[in-house]
């Protein structure tokens, strides 16, 4: 195996669908990764508040998407998104998402990749009159919503999928842990930091402490470090993961290799 990361095993705790994507850019740099979704992504329990958007879209004059798992679980069928309907997302990999499903060309932050960035972007200052809609997950943050309103949109708010914890426990990451196959962990989010924690048990906790955890946003490392974890805040997004990685490999060859 070759490659800048040839043989390390890197940890991805993503939902199902975003964790396949990650573990194949690592697997590129000739990592192994190792993938223990720490969040299941399911869709809303009740079905028709989403059905009843997609048949008012032509109504809004923005429409806003937290995430990759709400471009996915959102989005109307292929070739239903209104042409006028500008797309907003907090990130690179949200618009990768929403491009996907058929919604091109999503504006996304100039400055930070996150809710606050977007909210940021200068169009936005000002929205009296305007109309919105924010596709989002069941529970999710009322910071987007809050502050549209705040300048004057109205906005509506569907829930297109929900969180859940895995069924099971952590065994088969904590079994790589223990057997040196696992040197590095990625997390994504603070709930499913929590969900990781708790899976691993009291013991597990110490095991998953002993290794470096890659985390792209300040607010999660915050959380992540709370939970006793080794928090290693990278940039932004996908890209911002994979040059925190190299960085610490690079770095790793240097020394004696770490031992979890």
């Amino acid at each position: 195996m070759s490659g800048p990361l040839a043989g390390i095993g890197v940890a991805v705790t993503r939902p199902v669908r975003q964790a396949a994507a990650f573990a194949q850019q690592l697997a590129t740099l000739g990592a192994a990764p190792i993938v223990w979704p720490a969040i299941v992504i399911l869709p809303p329990e009740d079905p028709a508040p989403l059905a009843q958007a997609h048949a008012a879209l032509d109504r809004y004059d923005l429409a806003f998407f937290v995430s990759a798992n709400a471009a996915e679980y959102g989005a109307p069928a292929m070739g239903r998104w209104p042409a006028r309907l500008r797309a907003y997302a907090p990130g690179p990999g949200t618009a990768a998402a929403l491009a996907a499903v058929g919604i091109p060309e999503a504006r996304i932050p100039d400055t930070s990749f996150d809710s606050e960035g977007l909210l940021a972007l200068p169009e936005l200052e000002k929205l009296a009159g305007k109309r919105a809609i924010l596709f989002r997950g069941q529970g999710g943050r009322d910071l987007i919503a809050r502050t549209l309103e705040s300048r004057g949109a109205s906005v509506d708010a569907v829930s297109c999928y929900r969180r859940a914890a895995p069924s099971g426990d952590a065994r088969g990451l904590l079994d790589a842990l223990a057997l040196h196959r696992a040197a590095a962990l990625t997390l994504t989010s603070a709930e499913g930091a929590d969900n990781l924690v708790r899976a691993a048990g009291i013991d597990g906790r110490e095991t998953l402490a002993r290794i470096p955890a890659f985390v792209p946003h300040p607010r999660i490392a915050a959380h992540v470090a709370a939970l006793g974890l080794d928090a290693r805040l990278t940039p932004a997004g996908d890209a911002g993961l994979i040059a925190g990685l190299l960085e610490w490999a690079r770095a790793r060859t240097t020394r004696a290799p770490d031992r979890p």
